[in-house]
Formats: C-alpha cells, structure tokens, sequence
C-alpha cells in the first residue's frame, strides 16, 4: 500500500517542479509582467527564501540555478529521506 511516502514525494516534486519552471521563465526571459510568471515568481522566491543569496557568483545564469535549483534539489533529497522513513518496512 502506497500511502504517507506517496503524498511525501509527490509534494516535494510539486515544489520541485515550481522551482524549476521558474528556473526556465528567468532564464528564458519571460515577461515578469504576467500573472503567471509573476506567481510563478512569487512562489519560487517563498521556496527558496533561505537559499537566495547563499553563493555568490558570476554571472547570472549560475546565479539563477544556484539560489533556486539548490533547494529543488534539498526539498526532492530531503523528501526521499523522510518518504523512506515513513514508508512501512516488509519483512
């Protein structure tokens, strides 16, 4: 039975996936304008409040991937991690 881990993962994946569409909006240059790419904006910056900010590179791609691609990858990792504890154990 597929219970507590799915409902886990499968938000960690949704937080992922804001992420990361906000990642290509960025860099493909969408108009920050539109409701969308504005929520998505939003979204992705409340995600990613803590890591904003924590490495300071070069170049604003690198800057991007960094300060919101770092917590896509914690909350999926950190997600599994929990999912794997929460799972039941078969014997």
């Amino acid at each position: 039975m597929r219970g507590i881990d799915s409902v886990i993962r499968t938000v960690a994946n949704v937080l992922a996936g804001i992420l990361v569409v906000w990642i290509a909006l960025d860099l493909l240059d969408a108009n920050r304008g539109n409701t969308v790419v504005g929520w998505f904006h939003s979204a992705a910056d409340w995600l990613a409040a803590w890591s904003i900010g924590l490495f300071d590179v070069s170049g604003h791609t690198l800057q991007v991937l960094l300060d919101y691609g770092v917590p896509a990858v914690v909350y999926v990792v950190i997600a599994g991690l929990i999912a794997r504890a929460a799972s039941p154990r078969i014997r």
